[in-house]
This record gives C-alpha cells, sequence and structure tokens, in this order.
C-alpha cells in the first residue's frame, strides 16, 4: 500500500494523533509554569479568579459575531454557533501548531468550504480581515493605554518607544494589506511569489513535485479573494459592526490579564497590561514553540517593568494568567475539533 493511500484512509487518526503529541509537548513545556500556579493557587482570591470565565465567554462571542458580521457583509449568513465553535477550534490549531496563523487560516478555510457560496479565498479574507480589523482596534486602545500610563506618570522614553514601535507596525502592517490585495496584479504578484517559493522549498527540501500548490488554481483563488475584497470594500459601510466587536474581542482578552492581577490583590495599571499584551501577542506569533510559549510570559513581563509593574507582582500573575487561560480554552476547542474531525473530512494544510 502507497504512503498517499495510508495517509488518505487514516488521516483522521494521523490528524488526531499529531494534535494529542503536540499537547503533551505543551504540557511539557509548561510543566515548571504549571507547577509554580499550583503553589500561587494559596495567595489568590478564587471569586475573582472565576471572573476570568465570563470574560471569556464574551471574547469568544465576540469573536463569533465579528465572523458572522464579516460572512454578511459578503452574502453569507452563517450560523452564531457554528461561528463561536469554529472560534475555539482555531484558538486550539494555532496554539498547538505554530505557525504565525497560516495554519488557522489553512484550517478555516477547510472548516467553512463545506458552507454553500464560501470559497477558499472568501474565507482567507474573512480571517485577514479579521486579523486587520484587530490591529485597527488595538491601535484605539494603544492611545487609552499610553495616556493611562501619562495619568500615573509612567510615561518615559522607554514606554514611548514601545508604544510608538508597536503602533508602527500594526499601521504598517494594515496598510500593505490594504495594498497588496487592492490590486488585482499586485495580489498575483505577491502571493503567486509566495505559491512558487513555497513549491521549490517542498521540491528541493522533501523532494515533492516542482508544483506541489497548483499555480494555475492558486491563481483563481487570488482572484477570488481579490473579488471578495473589493465588495467587501464596496460596503464599507458594514465593517463598522465587525470593528466594534474586534475592539470588544481586544479589550475582553485584556481584560482576562487584569482579572488575575485582581486575583492576586494587585490593580496593576490597566495601560501597563494593554502593551504588553500587545507586544506579547505579536511576537508570540514568530514562536515555534506552542502558544508562544517562553517568549510571551517573558516579553510581558518585560514591558510591565518598563511600565512600572515589579516583577514579584507581574511574574506569578502573567504565569497564573497563561495557564488558567490555557486550561478554559483548550478542552471545549479540543471537543469542537474533534466533534469536526469525526463529522467532517477535514485536514491542515499549515
Amino acid at each position: 500500500m502507497s504512503e498517499k493511500s495510508i495517509l488518505r484512509r487514516h488521516w483522521k487518526l494521523i490528524l488526531n494523533i499529531a494534535t494529542i503529541l503536540a499537547l503533551v509537548v505543551l504540557i511539557y513545556v509548561t510543566r515548571h509554569e504549571i507547577g509554580s500556579t499550583i503553589k500561587n493557587f494559596t495567595r489568590i482570591d478564587g471569586w475573582f479568579l472565576l471572573l476570568i470565565v465570563p470574560v471569556e465567554i464574551i471574547d469568544y462571542h465576540a469573536q463569533a459575531k465579528l465572523y458572522q458580521k464579516l460572512f454578511l457583509a459578503l452574502g453569507n449568513k452563517l450560523k452564531y454557533g457554528y461561528l463561536y465553535a469554529t472560534a475555539l477550534e482555531l484558538n486550539l490549531v494555532n496554539h498547538l501548531f505554530p505557525s504565525g496563523g497560516v495554519t488557522g487560516i489553512s484550517y478555516f478555510g477547510i472548516r467553512v468550504s463545506d458552507k454553500e457560496g464560501i470559497s477558499g479565498g472568501k474565507a482567507t479574507l474573512i480571517q485577514l480581515m479579521k486579523l486587520a480589523l484587530t490591529l485597527i482596534s488595538f491601535e484605539l486602545l494603544l492611545i487609552i493605554g499610553v495616556f493611562s500610563l501619562a495619568i500615573v506618570g509612567r510615561v518615559n522614553e522607554l514606554t514611548l518607544l514601545v508604544a510608538g514601535t508597536l503602533s508602527t507596525l500594526f499601521v504598517v502592517l494594515t496598510i500593505l494589506f490594504a495594498y497588496i490585495v487592492g490590486s488585482r496584479s499586485r495580489i498575483n504578484s505577491f502571493f503567486g511569489s509566495i505559491t512558487k517559493a513555497v513549491n521549490w522549498v517542498l521540491h528541493k527540501v522533501l523532494h515533492k513535485n516542482p508544483e506541489t500548490i497548483n499555480v494555475a488554481l492558486a491563481r483563481k483563488v487570488f482572484d477570488d479573494f481579490h473579488d471578495n475584497y473589493q465588495l467587501i470594500m464596496s460596503h464599507i459601510s458594514e465593517l463598522k459592526a465587525p470593528f466594534f466587536y474586534a475592539l470588544l474581542a481586544n479589550f475582553t482578552e485584556i481584560m482576562a490579564v487584569y482579572v488575575v492581577f485582581l486575583a492576586f490583590g494587585r490593580a496593576a495599571n490597566f495601560g501597563a497590561i494593554i502593551l504588553a499584551y500587545g507586544v506579547a501577542n505579536f511576537a508570540g506569533l514568530i514562536s515555534v514553540l506552542p502558544g508562544g510559549v517562553g517568549i510571551y510570559e517573558g516579553l510581558m513581563i518585560a514591558v510591565l517593568a518598563i511600565a512600572g509593574v515589579p516583577a514579584d507582582i507581574s511574574l506569578p500573575a502573567v504565569i497564573m494568567y497563561r495557564v488558567v487561560n490555557t486550561l478554559i480554552q483548550l478542552p471545549p476547542g479540543y471537543y469542537f475539533y474533534h466533534k469536526s474531525l469525526n463529522r467532517e473530512k477535514v485536514s491542515i494544510k499549515g
């Protein structure tokens, strides 16, 4: 029996095994943090910590509504419950398979491909529009954060440098995205070059077919992507609701961190948390470890220190947040992910 035949017949089993192995790796690399978190449970107010649950529920509500409103702008009506479950699945996939979000985009495209009228190009556009709106809305929170730090006299040159750099990166990424997808020739040139580069790497490293990814088919996806972008831009007023939900999603994720600080009896400056959250999440995208373990915590603690939050306060709070937040989100994410594998023929190309 050929290798391809084995993969076709046992893809669900292989995918489940890969996911479980990724979970094992995540538990292993965070074993010290988990141990530290267990020890710190005696130092926290459990009632305050429980507030993280409704905060996360609202966060995923915002994400589901954001997807729903974006799809509606393109003429597709998707059920809220379906999108809520999909948002949880995406969190699991991006958490366990670090790839800067590429794996999540691929999974999302396959996940919604069974829905009438939803092509791969449209699904990819929805994901990238969500990212763009998340970055733009975070800019507003970042301004509020710097203003909050200024009120208590915590704005120094280093704080402004971090905030300015982060803000510039978000603006540049958003403008670059709009510039590339705004032209059919630019989007074909940009993504076409990426497709050819990926094919070259696969051919040289894995000795696969020189055109593992069909360039002609990929070009059709890019054209579809551009057409849907033009459609959504022609109804730009309909992006008000998605922007609101992107802002709500950002706010609730930051609130989850703040709740943990409150549970420790330390009300850290909200502006400092906004700044630290933004830097940690942006840098965590390039981590090769599940969930950005190590990079995320280290950067968040470092930025909090720059903003005037001592390490003896931020260290246990950040670790507690990371572990508790993961334990809350991953089990339901895995449940819906496993349920999807049993119901549909879903595979991941990351």
